[in-house]
């Protein structure tokens, strides 16, 4: 098994029916619900949203101060109007708008939000970086 991936990345989150909701308007569904915590399934990976408190305390940290925001997380999309329409549809459901969509240095097309805990969100087209038919991401042979 190769050690370079990731199954499950989880959100520590301060009112969990909040997010839920929040993801749920954004067309995610829920696959597995537990007492402080709630799985959506993606693309070979979970994503989990955990009350930051039981999330602390399950991390051996009781009271630590979990933040946001030092991290990225991305969904790329196969056309700047599929990054548009992904970016309203985020801010129409709770999202607070960082940057909106726009040409970048980079030659992409991209803008971030934050979810309703702060969280950050990139929405971008690559065109560099083609999509697979079910919509994830294999990166292109590189130096």
């Amino acid at each position: 098994m190769t050690p370079q991936r990731v199954t499950l990345i989880t959100l520590g989150v301060d009112d969990l029916e909040r997010s839920v909701n929040f993801y749920g308007d954004l067309g995610w569904t829920v696959t597995r619900r537990q007492e402080d915590v709630v799985f959506f399934q993606i693309n070979g990976m979970a994503l989990g949203l955990f009350g930051r408190a039981p999330l602390a305390e399950d991390q051996g940290r009781p009271g630590a101060d979990l933040g946001t925001g030092a991290m990225t997380l991305a969904q790329n999309f196969s056309t700047e109007a599929e990054v548009d329409a992904a970016f309203a549809k985020a801010v129409s459901v709770g999202a607070h708008a960082l940057k909106a969509p726009e040409k970048v240095f980079w030659g992409g097309y991209s803008g971030y939000y934050a979810d309703p805990d702060g969280h950050v969100w990139e929405v971008a087209m690559n065109p560099f970086w083609p999509l697979n038919s079910d919509g994830s991401l294999t990166l292109p042979a590189g130096d």
